[in-house]
């Protein structure tokens, strides 16, 4: 059986790490909703020898015209593998991802890259945030690796289901949608043009998983609160949000917890459950 690391590493032990020499390798994929790129936020300081990702272009695949797979689509396995790649990810270094601080964009990554077979990836807990709060050393400019990355994406080591599979696991198992609580409600949706939620989803908001530092609760607290909420009681579990970013947080959280292994992610999400008009909606 493949050993799997704990997927969070703090601040202090990864500087702990570097400073013992361990090889491992930085990607920074710092992204906010609706914000421009912030690429040039890493040009001015970064994770020494941490290599950017463009989350719209690495992370996600175009968007279709018709709304199909949602604002953030499953990239496809040679668009992922090429930026992967690019960014000098290698089959044998582990990998850390980190973004600006709540683990937002870095879980994203960490799901996308167990998904395609890199299993021996962390999330930075905190971010950038943590990092400069334990006083780790930055640098500037563009260490982009000079040979490229020879990481081979391989397919489903995760679970992804479709909408059909959101749909069976709403109505037969458990489905939870990871937004804001207003937003589950169909209260105050300024990011998609229908509000409301797949009907029988219930809501664990997955920023409601970390702290006021951006870093995660520690596992015992993430158990008792998913222990509430009568998950471990359930064969499978199913995770979306708006567009996969949220769901593979609250993917990421429930991995840390150990409650539930391998939540199954609906990676189209609401957006795409909304572009078919016939897929029911529900409001509270």
């Amino acid at each position: 059986m493949t050993h799997l690391p704990h997927p969070l590493v703090s601040a202090r032990r990864l500087a702990a790490r570097r400073e013992a020499g361990e090889r491992f390798h930085l990607l920074d994929v710092r992204w906010a909703l609706g914000q421009p790129s912030m690429h040039e936020a890493y040009l001015h300081a970064h994770l020494p020898g941490a290599c950017w990702v463009e989350f719209e272009d690495a992370l996600s695949d175009a968007v279709s015209d018709d709304g199909a797979g949602g604002r953030h689509p499953m990239p496809s396995l040679d668009r992922f593998q090429d930026a992967m790649r690019a960014a000098g990810v290698r089959n044998d270094v582990p990998v850390v991802v980190y973004d600006a601080a709540n683990g937002l964009a870095a879980a994203r990554c960490w799901w996308l890259l167990r998904y395609f077979g890199k299993l021996d990836v962390q999330v930075l807990d905190g971010g950038l945030a943590a990092w400069k709060q334990a006083g780790g050393a930055l640098e500037g400019g563009d260490p982009t690796p000079t040979q490229r990355g020879d990481f081979i994406a391989t397919p489903r080591h995760l679970t992804l289901v479709d909408a059909d599979g959101a749909e069976e696991l709403a109505a037969r198992h458990l489905l939870v949608d990871a937004r804001p609580a207003d937003r589950f409600a169909g209260q105050n949706e300024t990011i998609d043009p229908v509000a409301g939620h797949i009907p029988g989803a219930v809501n664990i908001p997955a920023l409601s998983n970390i702290g006021a530092d951006g870093c995660f609760l520690t596992s015992d607290d993430l158990a008792t609160r998913f222990t509430a909420r009568g998950i471990p009681r359930h064969e499978r579990v199913g995770v979306y949000c708006g567009s996969g970013v949220q769901a593979a947080h609250l993917a990421l959280a429930l991995e840390v917890s150990g409650v539930f292994d391998d939540p199954a992610v609906y990676i189209g999400s609401w957006s795409d459950w909304i572009s078919d008009p016939e897929r029911p909606v529900e409001r509270d």
